[in-house]
């Protein structure tokens, strides 16, 4: 099941655009992997209050998305989806800046997580 946490400024969190960039999150994995995929897709929006994000030492004044994007590890290399973890790196960088503006783009860290087979698991069972 791939799963998003995407840390974000909590002043950017308005109750509109939460739904906009759940969407856009799920819209970026079924880009890849095929819209029956989407069902799949968690995401996790947390918000960080403004003195609790800083950058090169000192506070951030802007939006910097932190955003990790995990799944099995197989799914990265599957050989019909030539360079997964790029195309996921590309199309969520755009599903973020669709919502939040093309000022924000050099800000995205986007970063993939693989999880070994046998390492996850869905009600009780390792799956």
């Amino acid at each position: 099941m791939p799963h998003f946490n995407v840390h974000i400024r909590e002043g950017a969190l308005d109750g509109a655009i939460e739904p906009k960039l759940i969407s856009a999150l799920t819209d970026a994995v079924g880009a890849v992997y095929g819209e029956e995929f989407r069902r799949l897709v968690g995401v996790d929006l947390i918000g960080i209050p403004q003195n609790r994000r800083g950058i090169g030492g000192v506070p951030a004044e802007i939006d910097a998305p932190l955003v990790t994007l995990s799944m099995r590890e197989a799914a990265y290399h599957l050989p019909e989806i030539p360079d997964a973890p790029a195309r996921l790196v590309a199309t969520t960088t755009d599903a973020l800046v669709s919502v939040l503006g093309e000022d924000i783009r050099q800000q995205i860290i986007v970063t993939i997580v693989g999880v070994p087979d046998g390492r996850t698991g869905v009600a009780g069972a390792v799956a």
